[in-house]
């Protein structure tokens, strides 16, 4: 083969190399457009470096993965088949399938809280052919569209950048954008080091949001010179989740509340056989993705006290109400272990009934139903019914604490109240949709679709909220970090320590 310079097949090869980067710029810039959905989908940073490392990272990173799938594509087809026309015709292919790749990842992360995987892949196909199942006509002709879109996109910057090419090779702009590409990656992952070294959570927790996204870490980076102790490192880390029966604080300076609303009933129910026909003659709401433990328990101190179970010992031990509670505000129906509180009262505002039967249910009176969770895993969904309109227009999770902190919010204009006593969400009003909880012995924690559970020994699976399939993603560390400390808010060091 000849491959002299001024061989036909060298010139072609030269000219397609060229218009090559001019076609992969182009799809820098709409990929960067796409990458913004990453972005939207999680909490903005709360600092200016975290800004900084998002902006950069933003990026550089969507343009070393365009530009990896350029090498990795279309140029050996470039050099293997140098024809400008198929090239071009394959390029636009190549490029609108992984576009529509990325699209789909973007949508899910979104959506669900996790990228596309090959581990995955069968179960997360499974799940957006449900979703696509049930979308309107309309719904089905726009993704169409946007797919036309995409291929129209392709076709017309390939055609335009090789009959303009010889115009294109006279602007420097190349160069500039080079240059600044490499500074931010270089910018990027020099902040990361440092940001992984000071345990800078604004910075890491960044670290899953972009699709194939391995940022280098001081852990590795500095333990393979070995100038970093990874013992020291991750003591320094890590934030134990051991002693779960540690002292319970009560926050000072709490906000009054009158709670002049409505009283309303919450039902516990062991069954619910018995009560479809009843509630199939009532005007409510139901919504099955409520969160809880399977352990009965901790279930129940979730929905009376709008607190993770980790402080259940502690707090039913020393027989302590709610701190939200005031003028026997709060009653509940004996049983074994909440026996301390008032029977139900006609004068209390929040009536807890543990019971096998649902009672008749007045029309005018207000209450939830909740079903009994059913499951041998650590945690399962159940169904709330209520006639409130206050949890109609939640969208993904909700758990036990939730419902004490919606009522208090919204039903009885206690928001300040319910923030400074509880963990939990309003329902409805919390776009990221994430949250913490415990149980024997295990963190659970969500955001969006996907649940991680972790042992006291490290061990830890995340598992898909709607479908169960595990999740082969890598771990959200600052994210959990975070749980932790949003879960040991009320935590008060014992006095012995």
């Amino acid at each position: 083969m000849n491959l002299t310079p001024h061989s036909p097949f060298s010139s072609k090869a030269s000219q397609l190399l060229s218009w090559g980067h001019w076609f992969t710029f182009a799809n820098i810039g709409l990929v960067l457009i796409i990458a913004l959905v990453y972005l939207a989908a999680d909490a903005a940073p709360s600092s200016a470096v975290g800004w900084v490392y998002m902006i950069v990272t933003w990026v550089s990173h969507t343009s070393f993965i365009t530009f990896c799938a350029f090498v990795l594509t279309v140029f050996p087809l470039s050099l293997i088949f140098p024809y400008p026309r198929h090239i071009r015709g394959m390029a636009a292919l190549i490029a609108t399938f992984g576009i529509s790749v990325l699209c789909l990842d973007a949508f899910v992360y979104y959506q669900h809280g996790y990228h596309l995987s090959f581990q995955s892949l069968s179960e997360i196909i499974s799940l957006l052919i449900g979703m696509l199942n049930s979308m309107s006509i309309l719904t089905v002709v726009f993704i169409f569209l946007v797919f036309i879109a995409i291929l129209g996109f392709e076709l017309v910057v390939g055609n335009h950048a090789w009959r303009h090419l010889d115009k294109l090779k006279s602007y420097k702009f190349p160069k500039y954008a080079t240059a600044f590409l490499v500074t931010c990656f270089a910018t990027s992952h020099l902040m990361h080091v440092w940001a992984d070294a000071n345990n800078y959570f604004d910075v890491t927790k960044q670290d899953n949001v972009l699709p194939l996204s391995y940022p280098t870490t001081a852990k590795t980076l500095l333990a393979r010179h070995e100038l970093l102790d990874l013992n020291e490192y991750e003591q320094a880390r890590t934030v134990r989740l051991e002693n779960a029966t540690s002292h319970f604080q009560v926050p000072n300076n709490l906000q009054y509340c009158e709670f002049d609303a409505p009283a309303v009933d919450i039902f516990v129910l062991n069954s619910i056989s018995n009560a479809t026909s009843q509630l199939a003659n009532k005007d409510l709401f139901s919504y099955s993705h409520v969160l809880v433990p399977t352990d009965p328990q901790d279930h129940y101190f979730n929905l009376i006290y709008g607190l993770p179970a980790y402080y259940r010992n502690t707090i039913t031990e020393q027989k302590l109400s709610p701190i939200w509670n005031s003028k026997n505000t709060l009653s509940v129906s004996s049983d074994n272990v909440f026996g301390y509180f008032n029977e139900p009262e006609k004068d209390s505002k929040i009536r807890f009934h543990f019971a096998s039967e649902l009672p008749n249910l007045p029309d005018a009176s207000a209450y939830i139903i909740i079903e009994y969770p059913m499951g041998s895993e650590i945690v399962t969904q159940t169904t709330l019914h209520t006639n409130l309109p206050y949890f109609s227009d939640h969208n993904g999770l909700m758990q036990g604490t939730d419902i004490m902190y919606t009522l208090l919010d919204k039903h009885f204009n206690c928001g300040q109240l319910a923030s400074q006593t509880m963990i939990g969400n309003v329902s409805g009003s919390n776009e990221l949709n994430q949250g913490v909880n415990y149980s024997q012995g295990v963190l659970i924690t969500y955001k969006k679709d996907r649940i991680i559970l972790v042992n006291h020994d490290g061990r830890h699976k995340q598992i898909s909220a709607k479908e169960g399939f595990p999740i082969e993603q890598k771990m959200d560390i600052p994210f959990l970090v975070q749980s932790i400390k949003l879960l040991k808010r009320f935590t008060a060091k014992a006095p012995n320590q």
